[in-house]
């Protein structure tokens, strides 16, 4: 039989026992609520975002260049003071083009992508929360619970500055892609250049076989008159007949050498072909060649400055740090593991410390990958520098032997003009015939045709150099912040999507 006295005590330890239980439950439930309130405060919301076809092909075909958000857009970044300008030039088409271009897009996507692998290499790792219920057997129910409820905390603490070299890691990479950014800006820039040359090409050979066409048709009626008196052979007459014909195909062939040159304006810049129409687009800047061999700062300047080339070294930078991470990863970090029990009315406390034994594995693997990629790192940038050297010397050579056959050609055509003046003097006064006279404006025309061959292939040839020497166009930082909010790509259906999601 139990006595009064044995029956307070076990009242008493009931009683702390019921008291150990309530604060036990109450510490689970506030984890608990604790962890409800920072996922809710913290933790970022997914918001769909869904690409609709129509609606991205309706975007695209209702882009303009007197558009009222491009004309706002320059001018809130001071790049023109009135928009749109009554003629397009390069500068013009080139503001259009890093505000319109697919492919800066991408490279602006990709730079925020790695901006945002410096927010991953930053985060510091989360504790670990731990609870455990243990049960005793061996314990009699009839005296006290055999429950062992526990707690345990695995809070993970780096050593050797791997957090650190991972954040000079993702910073090289995000500069990287900044570079990466302004090479793809030069290269829509070289892009619209060439298809502008292109343009001035078709125009002006299409011109040109227009006004041939005209002498040649004056030419065949001309010669079969001749042929029905007999003063010209039935052969020299099919001659004129098939470089007539030939000349046709010509013209046939320059309209649709135009129409394709507009298009691939229009791709570049990023606008639909409709969006050209109407506009007068000034070729001044490609009516003549004038070339001057850059000076030995600017050419040293392009093998150390260029975006393609600064980039190398970012990733170069990234390589270096990636190598230190691994090996401060030889130094294992450690957990500190402190631990609460209630072993049946008894608390307990332990404090603890775990790290891994580095007997078997020293990271010598992941060490030499990285060592590696470093040296691979090294060898892309020296041969990147060695063939924008290459580049840049053929490219003088090739705008040097250009401006030679531009002067040699325009020598010629400025005789033949002198000739076809001396020649439309003695047509007056009778010395000539007229089919003398137009076979001599056939060959100032061939000629004119010529020079402009000439006159593209050193276009080209410029467009080329200047690229390599990344000027002299001067790239501004709004390039990496814009931002076209008529461009929302979200359907009204993935918003109704997201709507039934909550």
């Amino acid at each position: 039989m139990l006595t009064k006295r044995t029956l307070s005590f076990h009242n008493f330890k009931l009683d702390n026992l019921k008291a150990a239980l309530a604060g036990i439950k109450t510490f689970f439930l506030l984890t608990i609520f604790l962890s409800l309130i920072f996922s809710n405060n913290s933790c970022i919301k997914y918001q769909p975002r869904l690409l609709s076809p129509e609606k991205n092909l309706n975007t695209l075909e209702e882009r303009r260049l007197d558009s009222p958000e491009l004309a706002n857009f320059l001018q809130v970044n001071k790049e023109v003071s009135s928009w749109p300008p009554l003629t397009w030039d390069l500068k013009s088409l080139t503001l259009v083009a890093f505000y319109y271009n697919p492919e800066l897009d991408i490279a602006r996507a990709k730079w925020a992508v790695a901006k945002a692998g410096q927010i991953t290499a930053g985060e510091i790792p989360n504790p670990v929360l731990n609870p455990k219920l243990g049960y005793n057997s061996t314990t009699p129910i009839s005296l006290m619970p055999p429950w062992i409820p526990e707690v345990a905390l695995d809070i993970p603490v780096e050593v050797a500055k791997k957090r650190g070299l991972r954040l000079i890691e993702a910073r090289q990479l995000a500069q990287a892609s900044r570079w990466n950014l302004l090479s793809a800006a030069w290269s829509v820039r070289y892009e619209l250049r060439q298809a502008l040359v292109e343009l001035y090409a078709a125009s002006s050979r299409k011109k040109i076989l227009q006004e041939k066409l005209q002498l040649l048709d004056e030419l065949e009626k001309l010669s079969e008159i001749k042929k029905e008196s007999g003063e010209i052979s039935g052969y020299e007459l099919s001659q004129v007949k098939a470089a007539l014909n030939f000349t046709k195909l010509e013209a046939i062939e320059a309209v649709r050498a135009h129409q394709e040159a507009r298009s691939r304006l229009a791709s570049v810049v990023g606008v639909p072909v409709k969006a050209l129409e109407g506009i007068s687009i000034s070729f001044d800047e490609l009516e003549k060649f004038n070339f001057e061999i850059p000076p030995a700062e600017v050419r040293r300047r392009v093998l150390t400055r260029r975006t393609d080339i600064l980039s190398a070294l970012s990733e170069y930078a990234a390589s270096e740090a990636a190598l230190r991470l691994e090996i401060a990863k030889q130094y294992p970090d450690l957990h500190f593991g402190p631990t609460y029990q209630l072993d049946q009315t008894d608390n307990k406390w332990t404090i603890g410390i775990a790290l891994e034994l580095p007997i078997f594995g020293h990271n010598r693997g992941p060490i030499a990958e990285a060592e590696a990629r470093r040296q691979e790192k090294a060898a892309e940038f020296l041969s990147l520098q060695s063939k924008v050297l290459t580049d840049l010397e053929v490219a003088i050579q090739e705008c040097q032997a250009a401006q030679e056959k531009v002067q040699a050609a325009e020598r010629l055509l400025d005789n033949l003009r002198n000739q076809k003046e001396m020649a439309e003097n003695q047509w007056r006064l009778g010395e000539i015939s007229r089919p003398d006279l137009l076979t001599i404006e056939l060959e100032l025309q061939n000629t004119a045709l010529l020079r402009l061959e000439s006159l593209i292939e050193a276009q080209r040839a410029l467009s080329h150099l200047e690229n390599i020497l990344q000027s002299p166009l001067e790239v501004k930082d709004w390039i990496f912040t814009l931002n076209r909010p008529s461009d929302d790509l979200t359907s009204k259906k993935g918003n109704n999507h997201e709507k039934k999601a909550k």
